[in-house]
């Protein structure tokens, strides 16, 4: 299982769509990183030598933004915005989409499961 960039990409896929499981690389980014290298994209992952794996690893180390690096600046952003107490860092201190989604109806991925609260029951009269 070849190691790149810290991470154990799986190696029975085309390398292409390994590179994808290292977080902070995408499609269009594993494209470039491919097309520098002069990499084909067809090969499997257990197919590249190590010169090629080399050569991968110093390119991501000299250009890309990646895992825990990547993931320590993300959250020193956010942490940012909730100490200059912007409308976005308000939002992520509530839980809230922070993104101008609305919240009515269709939340659930950041507001978490319901939570029921007991309403008065309907009077007559």
């Amino acid at each position: 299982m070849p190691r790149i960039a810290g991470v154990d990409i799986p190696d029975r896929k085309k390398i292409y769509y390994s590179l994808q499981y290292i977080h902070g690389i995408g499609p269009k980014f594993a494209a470039d990183l491919l097309a520098e290298a002069k990499i084909d994209h067809d090969i499997k992952a257990n197919e590249l030598s190590e010169t090629e794996v080399s050569l991968l690893n110093t390119i991501i180390d000299n250009n890309f933004l990646v895992e825990g690096a990547l993931r320590r600046q993300i959250q020193q952003n956010i942490q940012r915005l909730r100490e200059i107490r912007s409308y976005r860092g308000d939002r992520h201190r509530s839980g809230l989409p922070t993104r101008g989604q609305r919240t009515r109806c269709n939340a659930r991925t950041r507001k978490g499961r319901k939570k029921t609260v007991a309403g008065k029951k309907g009077v007559k009269g």
